[in-house]
């Protein structure tokens, strides 16, 4: 079987990229700790999911990134919470509080080195269509570009996967849910308490989604 590296933040999107290929690779999954809010539960989470898919899991400490850009989820301030994630330029702003710079270039390109280095041919992310519409660098154009990058920079040709490029929350959730992904295993809230806020676009986004494709959520929210 093949090998891959997985970009395993535990939330929804990273968590269901990484079960809908785990037939088709043995994979090793990263998570990375910038200094974000979350960064404990995330890890936490992503150690269980590890377990679970019977996957190995490395942790990567990058503090050097989390002081870069003044972002909200990392340097302290208020997390912004849009009241309509329909309002395409409100979540813009929101996108923009909470941007850590260059972060989904920095930790694709440090699972390519990993799959350089292990000889595994994919790095898999959770990358979607509808958290493209504010982070450019969730996009099928940024996926393209940076698979056209590796062609050229990489000995092996490592391919970056994104299943879930073209989906939307509420579709992740339907595929998580007819993989049979536990859900109670993922973590999305930018605040990074035990229990999701409720209110910050990320938990935001998970509520609807779950609501969106009639799926029973296991979250527990504060709010």
């Amino acid at each position: 079987m093949s090998s891959a590296i997985s970009i395993l933040s535990a939330g929804m999107d990273s968590a269901v990229a990484t079960a809908l290929l785990a037939s088709e690779y043995e994979i090793h999954a990263l998570t990375f700790d910038y200094g974000q809010r979350s960064a404990a539960m995330e890890i936490e989470h992503a150690r269980k999911l590890a377990k679970h898919l019977g996957i190995e899991h490395t942790t990567i400490e990058l503090p050097w990134l989390g002081r870069l850009g003044g972002s909200a989820l990392t340097a302290g301030g208020e997390i912004p919470s849009p009241a309509d994630l329909d309002d395409r330029e409100e979540c813009l702003e929101t996108a923009r509080r909470v941007w850590v710079p260059g972060r989904n270039i920095v930790f694709t390109a440090i699972g390519v080195s990993f799959a350089e280095a292990l000889d595994a041919d994919a790095v898999i992310v959770g990358w979607d269509l509808e958290e493209a519409e504010t982070f450019p660098d969730n996009s099928a154009e940024f996926l393209d570009a940076f698979n056209r990058l590796l062609g050229i920079g990489t000995l092996r040709g490592v391919e970056v996967r994104a299943p879930l490029i073209g989906m939307t929350k509420r579709e992740i959730v339907e595929v998580g849910s007819a993989v049979g992904l536990p859900f109670e295993l993922t973590y999305s809230c930018y605040s990074g308490g035990e229990v999701h806020c409720g209110v910050c676009e990320s938990c935001m986004r998970r509520r609807r989604a779950f609501k969106l494709a009639g799926v029973d959520d296991p979250t527990e929210y504060l709010e």
